[in-house]
């Protein structure tokens, strides 16, 4: 991967994990659908390219798992160190499952049969909160949407060499409180949502501190801000810093998925926590352990149908 005559060169990292790595599982959570401007999969070259933003600006890192078993990063922007610094994490190496006890058969095969999943941290709150607001109450037909508009009209493009798929940039904090009402509208955006997006992005320096504190006092940091409830602050702590114990409770799939197989039947939020109480401090990764069987819960009825609010 050589930078073209606009692109700086890149600063290039060779990394060896010491553990069997699925670059695939642990990037899938961080992709908002197969049309995220933000991460593309090069299927050609066996590359995986991420544009994010950093303390140190923006970056666009771009990973390949060579034969020999090492991973090749290299990076671009003034990000670039930063984005090669937190490669190790982002793919896992810091996730500890130590003390993590199977008590159910599905998660005990899946356990068996994808050794390389783990919990990888991005190590960026912003990055993970804007589009985990997106999808509060909404499909992930609208959430993906709304995504990829507010990245294509206000991100800006990602810095990189020539022949790299186009990647967006994330809008930062201070492009979000710039956005008219009339765009929120038309990105389909509705106000309660808009409210919280305009909230965070107020405090974003600070709530980039909840990396550091970690588990409950990282969640409940970004609870602090209105409109940032328990499912939003967990789905933002399971990406951000590879939180095993923190389930999206409130997610409209995932009581039924967890029920069904584990107990043979629907469960509440409250039901759910019950039966992945024994997996307690590291529930999250029971959950994923869950999702990865390739479970697939009855079906009984309609799918919930998006809405369009540009269209009101």
């Amino acid at each position: 991967m050589t930078g073209s005559p606009c692109a700086a060169e890149p600063r290039t990292l060779r990394w060896r994990p010491d553990y069997s790595l699925d670059v695939l599982d642990l990037l899938i959570p961080l992709r908002r659908g197969k049309g995220d401007p933000t991460l593309r999969e090069d299927t050609e070259r066996g590359t995986w390219w991420r544009a994010s933003t950093s303390p140190e600006g923006p970056a666009t890192l771009a990973l390949r798992r060579c034969p020999d078993g090492t991973v090749l990063a290299d990076a671009w922007g003034p990000g670039a160190h930063w984005a090669l610094d937190g490669v190790p994490a982002l793919l896992g190496a810091h996730d500890d499952d130590s003390g993590f006890v199977a008590h159910h058969p599905i998660v005990a095969a899946a356990r068996a049969g994808r050794p390389g999943l783990r919990l990888g941290a991005t190590g960026r709150v912003w990055d993970m909160l804007l589009p985990a607001v997106l999808e509060q109450k909404v499909t992930g037909i609208e959430a993906r949407r709304s995504w990829r508009e507010l990245c294509w009209r206000f991100g800006t493009r990602a810095p990189g060499p020539g022949g790299m798929p186009k990647l967006w940039l994330p809008p930062t904090p201070e492009a979000v409180r710039a956005i008219p009402d009339w765009e929120w509208h038309r990105a389909g955006v509705d106000s309660a949502r808009r409210r919280a997006l305009l909230a965070a992005a107020a405090v974003a320096h600070r709530l980039e501190g909840a990396v550091a504190l970690r588990g409950t006092a990282g969640r409940e940091l970004l609870r602090r801000v209105p409109g940032i409830g328990v499912w939003t602050a967990a789905e933002v702590a399971q990406r951000a810093w590879g939180d095993p114990d923190a389930v999206s409770v409130g997610d409209f799939h995932i009581p039924s998925v967890v029920g069904w197989a584990l107990v043979g039947r629907p469960l509440d939020d409250a039901g759910m926590l019950a039966v992945l109480a024994p997996y307690a401090p590291q529930r999250q990764r029971a959950v994923r352990y869950v999702e990865a069987s390739g479970f697939r819960r009855p079906r009984f009825g309609p799918r919930y149908s998006p809405r369009d609010y540009r269209a009101r």
